[in-house]
Protein backbone atom coordinates (compact mmCIF):
# COMPACT_ATOMS: atom_id res chain seq x y z
CA UNK A 1 0.00 0.00 0.00
CA UNK A 2 2.80 2.70 0.79
CA UNK A 3 1.75 6.53 1.84
CA UNK A 4 0.83 9.07 -0.62
CA UNK A 5 1.67 12.84 0.77
CA UNK A 6 -0.12 15.54 -1.29
CA UNK A 7 1.15 19.22 -1.08
CA UNK A 8 0.11 22.50 -3.37
CA UNK A 9 -3.49 23.08 -2.09
CA UNK A 10 -3.95 27.25 -1.23
CA UNK A 11 -6.01 29.94 -1.93
CA UNK A 12 -6.21 31.16 -5.46
CA UNK A 13 -8.25 33.45 -7.37
CA UNK A 14 -10.91 32.74 -10.33
CA UNK A 15 -9.07 32.14 -13.37
CA UNK A 16 -6.05 31.24 -11.84
CA UNK A 17 -3.48 28.51 -11.77
CA UNK A 18 -2.47 25.41 -8.87
CA UNK A 19 -0.58 22.54 -9.32
CA UNK A 20 -1.08 20.14 -6.83
CA UNK A 21 1.54 16.98 -6.25
CA UNK A 22 1.32 13.53 -4.29
CA UNK A 23 4.31 11.41 -3.53
CA UNK A 24 4.04 7.89 -3.27
CA UNK A 25 5.89 5.31 -1.08
CA UNK A 26 6.40 1.74 -0.40
CA UNK A 27 5.15 0.02 -3.62
CA UNK A 28 6.05 -0.39 -7.22
CA UNK A 29 4.94 3.29 -8.04
CA UNK A 30 5.33 2.74 -11.79
CA UNK A 31 2.83 -0.30 -12.08
CA UNK A 32 -0.39 1.37 -10.88
CA UNK A 33 -3.01 3.51 -11.87
CA UNK A 34 -3.17 6.77 -9.84
CA UNK A 35 -6.44 9.54 -9.57
CA UNK A 36 -7.15 12.65 -8.00
CA UNK A 37 -10.77 13.13 -6.72
CA UNK A 38 -12.08 15.94 -4.80
CA UNK A 39 -15.41 16.92 -2.61
CA UNK A 40 -16.40 20.41 -1.94
CA UNK A 41 -18.49 20.56 1.44
CA UNK A 42 -21.94 18.89 1.15
CA UNK A 43 -21.66 17.24 -1.44
CA UNK A 44 -19.79 13.54 -2.42
CA UNK A 45 -16.46 12.76 -3.17
CA UNK A 46 -15.98 13.08 -6.92
CA UNK A 47 -13.53 11.68 -9.46
CA UNK A 48 -11.78 14.43 -10.98
CA UNK A 49 -8.27 12.66 -12.85
CA UNK A 50 -6.68 9.30 -13.59
CA UNK A 51 -3.79 7.98 -15.34
CA UNK A 52 -2.88 4.67 -15.65
CA UNK A 53 0.31 2.63 -14.70
CA UNK A 54 1.56 1.46 -18.65
CA UNK A 55 1.25 3.88 -21.03
CA UNK A 56 0.04 7.08 -19.11
CA UNK A 57 -3.49 7.13 -20.30
CA UNK A 58 -5.21 9.56 -19.02
CA UNK A 59 -9.31 10.62 -18.69
CA UNK A 60 -10.75 13.47 -17.02
CA UNK A 61 -14.39 14.01 -15.53
CA UNK A 62 -16.32 16.25 -17.71
CA UNK A 63 -16.08 19.68 -15.60
CA UNK A 64 -12.60 19.59 -15.91
CA UNK A 65 -11.10 19.05 -19.56
CA UNK A 66 -9.48 21.45 -21.41
CA UNK A 67 -8.65 22.90 -17.61
CA UNK A 68 -7.33 20.12 -16.13
CA UNK A 69 -3.69 17.80 -17.00
CA UNK A 70 -2.67 14.36 -14.84
CA UNK A 71 0.84 13.64 -14.77
CA UNK A 72 3.21 11.36 -13.27
CA UNK A 73 7.27 11.01 -12.67
CA UNK A 74 7.86 7.58 -12.25
CA UNK A 75 11.34 8.17 -11.11
CA UNK A 76 10.33 10.76 -8.81
CA UNK A 77 7.32 8.12 -7.51
CA UNK A 78 4.86 11.26 -7.89
CA UNK A 79 1.71 12.28 -9.62
CA UNK A 80 0.64 15.84 -10.51
CA UNK A 81 -2.58 17.90 -11.18
CA UNK A 82 -2.09 20.75 -12.95
CA UNK A 83 -5.52 23.20 -12.52
CA UNK A 84 -5.94 26.03 -14.86
CA UNK A 85 -8.30 28.03 -15.77
CA UNK A 86 -10.04 27.59 -11.73
CA UNK A 87 -12.96 28.25 -10.66
CA UNK A 88 -14.98 28.75 -7.76
CA UNK A 89 -16.65 25.33 -8.06
CA UNK A 90 -13.49 24.08 -8.11
CA UNK A 91 -12.63 24.75 -4.62
CA UNK A 92 -12.48 20.97 -2.54
CA UNK A 93 -10.31 18.73 -0.79
CA UNK A 94 -8.23 17.23 -3.47
CA UNK A 95 -6.78 13.38 -2.31
CA UNK A 96 -4.29 11.69 -4.61
CA UNK A 97 -5.48 7.91 -4.72
CA UNK A 98 -3.29 4.70 -5.93
CA UNK A 99 -5.20 1.40 -7.32
CA UNK A 100 -4.39 -1.55 -6.99
CA UNK A 101 -3.63 -2.78 -10.74
CA UNK A 102 -2.77 -1.39 -14.02
CA UNK A 103 -5.54 0.34 -14.36
CA UNK A 104 -8.64 1.51 -12.62
CA UNK A 105 -12.11 1.30 -13.45
CA UNK A 106 -14.13 3.07 -10.47
CA UNK A 107 -13.27 4.86 -7.11
CA UNK A 108 -13.40 1.41 -5.32
CA UNK A 109 -9.76 0.45 -7.50
CA UNK A 110 -8.09 2.36 -5.23
CA UNK A 111 -6.81 0.96 -2.04
CA UNK A 112 -4.27 3.90 -1.28
CA UNK A 113 -5.33 7.54 -0.07
CA UNK A 114 -3.69 10.65 0.78
CA UNK A 115 -4.93 13.10 3.81
CA UNK A 116 -6.13 15.64 1.34
CA UNK A 117 -5.49 18.94 0.12
CA UNK A 118 -7.45 22.20 0.27
CA UNK A 119 -8.09 24.41 -2.72
CA UNK A 120 -9.57 27.43 -2.56
CA UNK A 121 -10.93 29.69 -5.29
CA UNK A 122 -12.33 33.43 -4.87
CA UNK A 123 -14.63 35.09 -7.00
Amino acid sequence: QGQLVESGGGLVQAGGSLGLSCVASGRSFFRYAMGWFRQAPGKEREFVAKISGIGGVTNYAEPVKGRFTISRDNAKNTVYLQMNSLKPEDAAVYYCAAARGVVATSEADFDSWGQGTQVTVSS
